[in-house]
């Protein structure tokens, strides 16, 4: 996977200018270095500080329509909580991506929810959308950010990315190697993560536009 790549000199304003203009053009955008090493690593370092009680399997669907389906994905999953202070470091950033990409493509992004991701060994996710008929079709725009050092051919755990519609072919394989953050269309892009053969760590996040006239979408 070529990914764009973000030097320790490249401001946030650029960055954001890039992930836009990739996302205007292609619907996706796949950057390297992204975000300030000290935010990924510190992510990284509560992620896995983490105790296994403090994960959820994770499910599909929400709400009522919310059910565990081991054919579908077998990860484990915690929420983001702006009180921890590595989390409010990245919700930050985020909020600062949300007004540059608002300001670059008028998306008219409302909000943005995450959670961990952990793969133990042998997990996976299944082909998906992130929005479609009927469950999160006010996410938008989705994001994952990768916390694996050290990350080897071999090791597995990769995104395949698919072109838009039922049949669409492979656009791209994702390495999740570290502090590598992939954007892309919610309701546009079908996607993968196979099995992996190590322990795999990313952040899931979804930026929302809120549908309701009268309130407020309800996250997660």
């Amino acid at each position: 996977m070529n990914a764009l790549a973000a030097g320790s000199d490249t401001g946030d304003d650029d960055v954001f200018a890039r992930i836009a203009q990739a996302i205007e053009r292609q619907g996706y955008a796949i950057v390297d270095g992204a975000l300030p090493a000290s935010i990924v690593d510190a992510l990284f370092v509560h992620f896995t500080a983490l105790p296994d009680d403090a994960l959820t399997r994770a499910g599909i669907g929400r709400e009522d329509a919310h059910q565990l389906n081991r054919f579908v994905r077998t990860d484990d999953t915690h929420w983001l909580d702006a009180v921890q202070a590595a989390d409010r470091a990245f919700l930050g950033w985020m909020e600062t991506l949300r007004l540059g990409i608002n300001r670059h493509l008028y998306l008219g992004l409302f909000d943005y929810e995450a959670h961990y991701a952990r793969y133990a060994p042998g997990a996976f996710y299944r082909r998906h959308l992130d929005a479609f008929d009927g469950s999160h079709r006010n996410r938008v725009l989705s994001t994952v950010l990768y916390l694996n050092p050290s990350w080897q051919p071999g090791d597995g755990g990769e995104m395949l990315l698919y072109a838009p519609g039922d049949g669409g072919g492979l656009l791209a394989t994702v390495e999740p190697v570290y502090g590598r953050l992939a954007v892309f269309l919610s309701e546009s892009f079908p996607h993968e993560v196979v099995a992996t053969q190590r322990t795999r760590y990313s952040i899931a996040g979804w930026f929302r536009v809120n549908n309701s006239i009268d309130g407020i979408d309800p996250a997660r």
